[in-house]
């Protein structure tokens, strides 16, 4: 019997990182040592503080039934208050809805948010679940282009009248993933303002906000006006390398958080609420671990790219996220041409920027998910490459 399988599936490019896991998994079985800057998977142990405040209710026979779907009143109020005291933002617990992971919400969204035919405005280069969630949904993803000389930040007037007008979400990312892009404060005022002019629904993903090198980016929430018009999606999975606990939330607009909410509960049994205690401590308590955190990826960031502005590349020393977006310094040859030499000739694993939409065509990514050591030995490996 042959199963049919849905349309919807060929709309979707390629998942670039399975493709490279797949090189990567080829050839260490020939005996190669690969360094792998492809995936940003954490490496390094959850904080203590974390880690002890999930034994600490393990025997508690409650936290084992199941999640409100929205989370428990605890979690979220631990949420309002990180917020608050990170932000200057103030959320009442009916704001903020629980979410398994950030991934699973931003894809989910425009079937709650969107009817069939409308159109959901996606940045380029950009996290593949914004376009992906659009076709699913059967609305329209409509590409807002992210360049450099505009430090990533996409050009809203130079959007149609006729597609803003169709349009019901927008997708903002700052820290941006993989430029690294961090937004201004009239940013999201503009943002905002587009937004009421056209009665768009805008999803912030701020789940890079704790990595941060320099000065700590805003949220969007920070702005006037912005919960009349979105909400933020944030996660602290990367920050405390617990990204296969799958725990984040959205907040701001109680409207659209009560609308995702309903839609959640028809698709999703909530979260551990083991995982809810142990994260609302870590937002208590965690400052020390942030800033522990941020000192090793700092390093780890510059030893990439001080390694390679030595051989004369011009490499981007991003402010905030786990990677380093780069253009690629060979005139001429593609992303793909880039990182399948790189592959080959110093067993390096960096993703090209094709992966991320045809706009992030020249560039690369490196994550700084691995040790300073093989850091700096990807590096050097690299600029020993005859270009």
């Amino acid at each position: 019997m042959d199963h049919h399988r849905s349309s919807r599936l060929d709309r979707l490019p390629p998942y670039l990182f399975a493709e490279f896991e797949k090189k990567r998994t080829a050839l260490e079985k020939e005996g190669r040592d690969i360094i792998n800057l492809g995936i940003g998977d954490p490496d390094t142990d959850p904080p203590k503080l974390l880690l002890d405040a999930m034994v600490s209710v393990l025997n508690d026979p409650l936290v084992h039934q199941y999640s409100p779907s929205q989370g428990t009143e605890e979690f979220r109020s631990g949420v309002a208050d990180f917020f608050q005291r990170r932000y200057g933002v103030s959320l009442e617990n009916r704001e903020i809805c629980l979410a398994v992971g950030s991934k699973e919400l931003i894809a989910h969204a425009p079937m709650a948010l969107t009817e069939p035919g409308d159109i959901v405005l996606v940045p380029e280069p950009g996290y593949p679940p914004y376009r992906s969630g659009a076709v699913f949904a059967l609305a329209e993803p409509w590409v807002m282009k992210l360049r450099a000389d505009r430090g990533f930040l996409p050009d809203l007037d130079a959007i149609p009248e006729e597609v803003a007008k169709k349009a019901r979400i927008l997708y903002l990312n700052y820290p941006n993933n993989p430029t690294g892009g961090v937004a201004t404060l009239d940013f999201y005022r503009e943002a905002v303002a587009f937004a009421k002019k056209y009665e768009i629904t805008v999803i912030s993903d701020e789940a890079y906000a704790e990595l941060y090198y320099e000065e700590p980016p805003h949220s969007f929430l920070e702005v006037e006006g912005a919960k009349e018009v979105g909400v933020s999606v944030h996660s602290m999975t990367k920050t405390f390398s617990m990204a296969g606990w799958r725990i984040a939330w959205v907040c701001g607009n109680a409207d659209v958080v009560e609308t995702l909410r309903g839609f959640k509960a028809n698709c999703d049994s909530g979260q551990f609420m083991g995982f809810q205690k142990a994260t609302t401590a870590i937002l208590r308590d965690g400052a020390e671990e942030m800033k522990r955190i941020r000192d090793m990826y700092r390093a780890r960031r510059d030893a990439f790219v001080d390694g390679l502005q030595s051989t004369g590349w011009n490499i981007p020393r991003p402010n905030a996220g786990l990677y380093i977006w780069f253009p690629v310094p060979v005139e001429g040859m593609s992303s793909m041409d880039f990182a399948g030499k790189i592959l080959e000739e110093a067993s390096v694993i960096v993703l090209p920027g094709s992966g991320f939409g045809e706009a992030a065509e020249g560039f690369a990514r490196a994550a700084l998910t691995i040790p300073e050591d093989r850091i700096r030995e990807a590096a050097e490996r690299i600029s020993k490459i005859n270009w």
